[in-house]
Order: structure tokens, then sequence, then C-alpha cells
């Protein structure tokens, strides 16, 4: 069977597609098991699982949450998903939007800085009407993503990378201090499951920014995460197979949950591109 546990939406945050668009090209590539996981953003899942009822999918409720992790006396950012709560929940919700107001700010914030490089370099400023700009067709919060998206439509830079490489991480403020504790809490509590996301990703929030070894990424799972995770997500669209191997074999002597997905943003549209096994379905019953 086809699984991805791993999708971004226009709705939730920074995907390109609608929830709907998302479902009628699940059905097109024959997925029967997913979930929309979009950046710290649940209001939208209960149309997601009448959606997935409606073209016979099997659904999950999803979130990713952005975790401030302390490691060589720094605060570091990693990616956890959750998996299987009640959308509903109130402490989550409560949280959720003290999260969304916090990264409001910041993407002002993020926009006053790549205004101070624009000047710099002699570039037109920013301005308000930029900002609306850039928010139409926006139903989340404004992040950097959409930021860099606006800087390619401007000819700033020629691509989403380029934006990131050239301004974003320059002008980068910290996102919302959520401790991995808390977040665990928050999704256990609401009924669900908190699994670390796309462990070994160069281009993610992971555990390939504090080390590229894989023995010490594990080590640092088992030493720091063990009491607040569930489970990790073995396969990603940027996972190779020693990764896999590596994050599966310590998934099966320590009887974690393994997941899978695309981490599909509709740039490309890679929705359902990635072999995970059929066994995970059994974790979503």
């Amino acid at each position: 069977m086809k699984i991805d546990l791993h999708i971004h939406s226009l709705t939730g945050s920074d995907g390109a597609l609608t929830l709907e668009e998302i479902f009628v090209e699940a059905v097109k590539r024959n997925i029967e098991l997913m979930s929309i996981t979009d950046h710290g953003a649940v209001h939208h899942q209960g149309e997601a699982q009448k959606l997935a009822a409606e073209h016979h999918i099997r659904y999950v409720t999803g979130v990713e949450l952005n975790v401030s992790f302390q490691y060589g006396g720094k605060d570091r950012s990693l990616d956890f998903l959750g998996y299987g709560y009640d959308y509903k929940n109130t402490a989550l919700n409560e949280k959720l939007l003290t999260m969304q107001k916090f990264d409001s700010e910041r993407a002002l914030k993020i926009l006053g800085n790549l205004n101070s490089e624009l000047r710099k370099e002699g570039l037109p400023l920013f301005t308000e009407e930029d900002l609306v700009s850039m928010q139409e067709g926006i139903e989340g919060v404004l992040s950097r993503p959409h930021i860099a998206d606006y800087l390619v439509k401007k000819n700033i830079v020629p691509d989403r990378q380029q934006a990131f490489d050239r301004y974003l991480v320059a002008c980068n403020v910290p996102r919302f201090p959520l401790r991995l504790e808390e977040a665990s809490r928050l999704i256990r509590e609401a009924g669900g499951k908190l699994l670390l996301a796309h462990p070994n990703d160069g281009n993610g929030a992971s555990l390939f920014g504090f080390t590229k070894n894989l023995a010490e990424q594990i080590e640092l799972i088992r030493n720091e995460m063990m009491d607040s995770i569930d489970g990790i997500e073995c396969w990603h669209s940027r996972s190779d197979e020693e990764t896999i191997a590596h994050y599966t074999a310590f998934c099966y002597e320590n009887s974690l949950m393994m997941t899978g997905g695309s981490d599909c943003h509709q740039k490309p549209l890679l929705l359902g591109t990635v072999d995970v096994p059929d066994f995970v379905a059994r974790y979503f019953k």
C-alpha cells in the first residue's frame, strides 16, 4: 500500500496546494494512508478527516513541531511529528495559538532584518504593500518559505534555496522556545504519539546539524530523548539507504514506532514517492 505521513498544505502552513487539492492528488497516486503535518497548526484537521473519508483514504491527524533543544550549551532547532492526537484538545490548541502569535511577530522581525540587507545592496525595501502581497493566499502564519518565494517572485533571487543562502539564514530570528518535554506532554496528553522527524536531513532541522555521524546521532537520542519520544521518521524523501538501515535497526532494538513520508510541500510534487513499508500502517488502527 502507498503511505505518506508527512505532507504540508497551503491551508495550514507552507505547502502550495489546499487540502482539497492534496486529497485529489492523493487519489490519483493511489495513496491509502496519509497525514497532513503542517507546522504548528491543527485547526484544519477536522476538514482533513472529512476529505479523507470522502476520498476513501485512511487518515491520521498530524502536526510538525519545531523544538528548541539544548546541545553543546546552545539552543538548537529540531523537528518532531505528532500523530493520532485529538485536534480539539484545549491545552494543545492554546499552546499552538501562543506559538502562532509569536511566529507572526517573528516574521515581521525577519522582514526588518531582510530590509537591512537589501538596503546595504541598494535594492528596494519591502513595504506594507509587499507584506500584504506575501500574505495573499496564505491561511497559516507567514514564515520563511513564504518570504523566500516572494524574493523569487520579485526576481531578487532565482530560487528558494538562493533566498535562504543569500538572505534568510543571516536574517533569521529564533522560533518560539518549545522544549521537547513540553511538546511530548502536549501530544501525549492529547492522546497522540511524538516522533523525531527526518533525523539525518542535511536540509532540515535535524540531528545532521549536530553531528553527521549516525552512531553519534543515535547516542544523542538514547541519552537525551528516549523518555519523550515514541518513534522516529525512518523513511523520508532525503534519507539515503544507510540512514534508513541505521534508524530502523535502532527502532527495532528499542521497540520504537517507525513512520515515513515525503515531506511534500508540492514544490516539487513528491506526494507518495517515498517507499514506506506496509507494516507502518499497523501503528495507526
